[in-house]
């Protein structure tokens, strides 16, 4: 079984936060990231925007890792 390590589980946290964002977006045309830390060009959204891409990343390559190490079971 695979142990979860700080970098995986801020992965899942941010990409869970990224999707509900996105449903906001697609439900309600109301973009959550934005309104919490300025308009969308403002830096801290940046940020933020950046860092749920980077958890998606990070989230691919620990599937990866996953299915790799089922694949040794």
């Amino acid at each position: 079984m695979y142990k979860f390590n700080i970098i995986d589980k801020i992965a899942i946290i941010l990409v869970i936060i990224g999707a509900i964002n996105w449903g906001l977006i697609g439900l309600f045309n109301l973009d959550l990231v934005a309104l919490l830390f300025g308009q969308t060009v403002g830096i801290l959204s940046r940020i933020v925007y950046i860092l749920i891409g980077a958890a998606g990343v990070a989230l691919v390559m620990l599937i990866t890792k996953m299915t790799q190490a089922s694949k040794f079971k």
